[in-house]
């Protein structure tokens, strides 16, 4: 079966020309003629409609076959999509924050990933924070440990892979090596990054990237492109943002960090209700929650809209710092096990339970999480006990 690019479903769009910053990095296509009636527009998402409407309407899609506003998209990680309701569902906003450096990208791209293997189901990336080629770096180092089998004795780190290539192309140049002097070639070849690039292969196609800029790329701009990706694939889009308070906000002017917050927070969940799509997106911490033992829901940076806009919340903490030492079984010569575990805490939940901590084993160094989690079994700072 050949695989659908989301351009193959535009024969008479012309691409427009695409900004690009000093890098020439894109950052923002402008929208086609008539951009403006956005997905929802459309089909009277907009306009008053009877009960009844909404149900027949309802209805005709169940008939055709239609059930994706009724089948969520898994994350992969066990027990996240269990505590979510099976995983990312159209219309909700998802945020997840947490220090700097425990993961939250790391997390991100990797659940972009996972639902992108699923046949005909597109995830557009969004980054503020790193060019698309080095999330493809990351991507294969990610693929090297296979998750969820996660075989680190296989696995390659980023220092790794840039040796390869150049030490591939030093041979080339010293014409001591022939055939193998494209990127491809050399990963292709090499039996450390050929199983890598084939798994990501997988889902090349269906992954969209774009290297954002906080001068550039506006609101507006984000719900133009993720606009067209839901008319090229049928809206089989997760919208994925790196990071929340990056995003540009501009012609408006916010009075203060608040306002703009709030601005964003607010434009992502409208994206989210009338492009019909998930969107999950990554969110700083304020200097308060830094200098806390424990972050949480309320130490994101920026306003309260943070907590009324979403949907799901998720904050994430590393489980050594956050171990109550107070407890009777608290055993510090154990806990330093748990160094490398990161806990995943369900602060807000509006179709479910809150306030579930599950935790999952990080392998910095290869950009993963093992996504075979459990529930936090240890008493946590804030006299939070989950019992198994």
């Amino acid at each position: 079966m050949s695989t659908r690019r989301f351009t193959d479903d535009l024969p008479d769009f012309e691409p427009a020309p695409i900004e690009r910053d000093d890098n020439s990095s894109p950052l923002a296509a402008r929208s086609p003629q008539g951009a403006g009636k956005q997905r929802g527009a459309g089909s009277g998402a907009h306009l008053p409609r009877t009960l009844t409407q909404v149900l027949n309407e309802a209805n005709d899609k169940v008939v055709r076959g239609d059930l994706v506003d009724y089948v969520p998209m898994p994350t992969g990680f066990d027990p996240l999509d269990g505590f979510i309701g099976g995983g990312l569902r159209k219309t909700e906003l998802v945020l997840l924050g947490g220090a700097q450096g425990i993961g939250k990208t790391i997390a991100t791209l990797q659940i972009a990933r996972n639902i992108a293997m699923r046949p005909d189901q597109y995830v557009f990336y969004l980054s503020y924070e790193h060019t698309e080629t080095h999330l493809m770096h990351r991507l294969l180092c990610l693929e090297s440990v296979n998750p969820p089998e996660i075989d680190i004795n296989r696995g390659i780190k980023l220092r790794d892979l840039y040796q390869i290539i150049v030490a591939q192309r030093a041979k080339e140049f010293m014409g001591k090596e022939n055939g193998l002097d494209s990127l491809q070639g050399i990963l292709r070849e090499n039996p450390k990054t050929s199983p890598a690039l084939a798994r990501m292969a997988r889902y090349a196609d269906r992954m969209i990237l774009v290297k954002a800029s906080p001068a550039v790329t506006t609101l507006r701009a984000i719900k133009e492109m993720t606009a067209r990706l839901c008319d090229a694939t049928g809206s089989n889009v997760a919208l994925f943002v790196d990071y929340l308070q990056k995003v540009a906000v501009h012609p408006e002017r916010p009075r203060d960090e608040n306002d703009k917050v709030t601005m964003i927070v607010e434009g992502l969940k409208d994206i989210a209700m009338t492009l019909d799509v998930p969107v999950w997106s990554i969110v700083a911490a304020d200097r308060e929650g830094l200098k806390s033992k424990r972050i949480h829901l309320f130490h994101l940076r920026g306003s309260s809209a943070l907590d009324y806009e979403s949907d799901i919340a998720i904050i994430m903490n590393n489980k050594y710092q956050i171990m109550s030492k107070d407890h009777i079984n608290f055993n510090p010569y154990t806990a330093k096990q748990f160094r490398d575990y990161v806990v995943w805490t369900i602060e807000k939940n509006r179709a479910g339970r809150a306030m579930q901590d599950m935790e999952f084993q990080l392998h910095g160094q290869h950009f993963a999480f093992d996504p075979r989690g459990q529930k936090v079994q240890q008493q946590l700072i804030d006299d939070k006990v989950i019992e198994s």
